[in-house]
């Protein structure tokens, strides 16, 4: 009896899905075989606090060093918090795969839909550019200490394709081991990070004391200016918290997304912080010998803490459990990416967007999209053959790119309140003040890291990041001028009052 009511539970949730979706403009393609959990998952993977948050800890350490890296996480992560929270409620209303560029076309238009989509792009694409060239540089690292391999940028990006390839062919099997990969992605995360904690807590004989862990600061940058050199440091945290639009990029594929999506976004991000911190604050305890840790051999200050504090054996077995971690990230980062490329390919926004919409009748997955987003963050890697920046610029073309992205249809839900109708999951009367402090945060932000990262600014110390963003701006403009008649994303009802004078505005 109770698997009987559960049964049509289930079938009643699907059929309101549905109903949501072709009122959104759409009809079902994708296969609805997500939970609440398992979206949950997929957002707290791709966030993957023994990702972004350890890729950049020896950014962190030079740039600010651990005081920043400490202080830094706490102060950025309640703001983080806010734009999810107020991209979480338009998610409700919106639950698509396209998310921030759907979002915005009903808030604001076809323009803003348009930029907003190339930005998200560009974000998922670095994304998963930083994600796995990152987890090549932890293997190598265990490479070093089993074998002792040592890296070459060539060498690096052999191991970053390899990767690139496996998320590829692992996304192609479909959303039924999404799902599984997503929910073991979420209970690694935790139980790895309780078992690296508990080891950073308890088998070093020698921990630093809490002056070394909360103020002490370190300046490798090149440059003069504490404050910027802080700010500079930022990035570890914004990095390390991005992401958490996974949730709205597989809503479609998510059983009571209205609800579900919205709270993936924010519990992802809530989490993420609490335990990445707690994670933080251990490995810097554990640091045993500070200009060791920054000159590693292994090119990973990870690594060489866990060296140093445990021992070989204990350092190769931790790193095997961030690998996996990660590699369950980056194959979380993948199906993402190509979901939002299958979404706005599906809405005419791409060159060739016949071939990148196709969906396979077998698996339902979009495995056209899936190839064509690991060969540009394959693209987007290759300045690392010369660059000695290039990690830190590929983190901060995906920061670059999500930030803005995010904030967008915040703003525009600021901007034209008559046009938003809170979905079922909503922040009431905390909605606008919430709003403006995420769009103010994302702004500051977007700015920052467009900014050099290394003094003196040199061919190999280039911050190339605006130059990707000026790439992916200058595509989607000549592309909007050019190929927008094939653009049309779906007027939802608040929409179609406002068109007219948009296309008069268009016109003109």
């Amino acid at each position: 009896m109770r698997s009987s009511a559960r049964a049509r539970s289930q079938r009643s949730e699907l059929l309101d899905d549905e109903r949501v979706l072709r009122e959104l403009g759409y009809t079902q393609q994708l296969r609805r075989r997500m939970g609440a959990f398992g979206n949950f998952s997929a957002s707290l993977s791709v966030i993957s606090i023994m990702s972004g948050a350890l890729l950049l800890f020896g950014y962190g350490l030079n740039s600010g060093g651990p005081a920043v890296v400490v202080w830094g996480w706490l102060a950025v992560g309640p703001l983080v918090l806010c734009l999810a929270a107020a991209l979480a409620e338009i998610t409700s209303r919106y639950p698509t795969s396209g998310g921030l560029y759907y979002m915005a076309r009903q808030l604001g238009g076809e323009r803003w839909s348009w930029y907003t989509g190339w930005l998200n792009l560009l974000g998922l694409l670095g994304g998963i550019a930083a994600q796995d060239y990152g987890i090549a540089t932890f293997t190598a690292a265990w490479a070093n200490l089993q074998f002792g391999f040592v890296a070459t940028p060539g060498s690096l990006l052999i191991v970053f394709a390899v990767i690139l390839t496996l998320h590829a062919v692992l996304n192609l099997f479909g959303t039924r081991l999404m799902n599984v990969l997503t929910s073991l992605s979420a209970w690694w995360h935790l139980a790895g990070a309780v078992v690296i904690v508990g080891a950073l807590t308890l088998v070093p004989s020698h921990h630093q004391p809490a002056g070394f862990v909360f103020s002490e600061f370190t300046n490798n940058t090149g440059w003069s200016s504490p404050v910027y050199v802080v700010l500079l440091g930022m990035l570890l945290p914004c990095f390390a918290l991005a992401g958490y639009d996974t949730s709205a990029h597989l809503s479609e594929e998510t059983s009571g997304a209205s609800v579900a999506a919205a709270r993936g976004i924010v519990r992802s991000v809530a989490v993420s912080w609490v335990a990445g911190g707690i994670l933080l604050a251990a490995l810097l305890f554990a640091v045993q010998d500070y200009a060791a840790t920054l000159g590693s051999e292994t090119g990973v200050p990870v690594a060489q803490i866990f060296l140093d504090a445990l021992g070989v054996a204990t350092a190769k077995a931790l790193l095997l459990v961030i690998i996996v971690a990660q590699f369950l990230c980056g194959y979380t980062v993948t199906a993402s990416a190509s979901r939002m490329i299958y979404a706005f390919a599906r809405d005419g926004a791409l060159p060739g967007s016949a071939h990148w919409q196709k969906v396979s009748r077998r698996t339902a997955v979009p495995a056209n999209a899936v190839w064509l987003a690991v060969a540009i963050a394959f693209v987007l890697a290759l300045p690392s053959l010369y660059s000695a920046t290039a990690f830190a610029a590929v983190t901060a073309i995906s920061v670059v790119g999500f930030t803005p992205a995010y904030a967008i249809p915040v703003l525009l839900r600021l901007r034209h309140r008559d046009r938003f109708t809170p979905g079922p999951w909503h922040l009431g009367r905390w909605s606008r003040p919430i709003g403006w402090v995420a769009v103010l945060w994302a702004a500051g932000v977007t700015v920052l890291f467009l900014l050099p990262q290394t003094s003196p600014v040199t061919a190999t110390s280039f911050n190339y990041t605006p130059v990707a963003l000026l790439v992916a701006l200058l595509v989607a403009a000549l592309w909007w001028r050019f190929g927008r008649r094939s653009y049309g994303v779906p007027r939802s009802g608040t929409a179609n009052a406002h068109d007219q004078a948009e296309e008069a505005e268009n016109i003109i």
